[in-house]
């Protein structure tokens, strides 16, 4: 698992290393475009409004939400993600920082009508997802959204089988997304199939 180091090391050619696994439908980021445009569209129903992104990385959708009018807020750890995000938002107001390890001030003082999450809360161990998922649940407005689109699966024999075909490619330091095993836990928990690897998970607050 790479840490903030890591990913900034890996900032200019993030965009295009997954692009690449895009193109090519394999682990981990086959579909990735239709998962973020899929979020994005779900985002919009409604028109611009105030979003929260966690890990948005470089801003490929972040920036995508702000050019519509969406007031929008983050959170990463890497300072040159978020250096690369910040020059296509510059009115955007992105903090830097672990999430798993607490979300800034800033952020906590507000409400938003949208969160989303994309290749980014596969870092928090399984264990630790419902209590994470809950507390961002507390941050969204009434009618609200909580959209997380990343390597997911609907069961434990999906992942398995997924992890037998990537082989060495197999992430064993990622946590992905299991929907029946969280379900339970998240009572109105949604999870959309994107692709053999991908899924979105959403939970909206009524």
């Amino acid at each position: 698992m790479l840490d903030s180091k890591g990913f900034d090391l890996w900032a200019d050619g993030y965009d295009k290393a997954v692009g690449l696994s895009d193109e090519d439908n394999r682990y981990p980021f086959a579909r990735y475009k239709d998962v973020l445009g899929s979020i994005f569209a779900r985002v919009m129903e409604k028109g611009p409004c105030r979003v929260l992104d966690l890990g948005f990385g470089t801003g490929v959708l972040t920036a995508r939400l702000y050019e519509a009018g969406c007031e929008v807020f983050g959170q990463d750890f890497s300072p040159n993600m978020i250096s690369k995000a910040k020059a296509k938002m510059p009115g955007a107001k992105l903090f830097c920082g672990d999430f798993s390890k607490g979300l800034a001030d800033e952020i906590t003082a507000n409400r938003f009508d949208a969160i989303v999450a994309t290749y980014s809360l596969h870092h928090i161990p399984d264990a630790d997802k419902p209590l994470f998922i809950r507390g961002l649940y507390a941050l969204l407005n009434c009618g609200g959204t909580l959209l997380i689109g990343d390597v997911a699966f609907r069961t434990r024999a999906e992942l398995e089988k997924c992890r037998a075909e990537a082989g060495d490619e197999w992430d064993d330091e990622e946590y992905y997304f299991v929907f029946d095993e969280l379900e339970p836990l998240l009572p109105g928990l949604g999870f959309e199939k994107i692709s053999h690897c991908a899924g979105i998970l959403s939970l909206r607050r009524d």
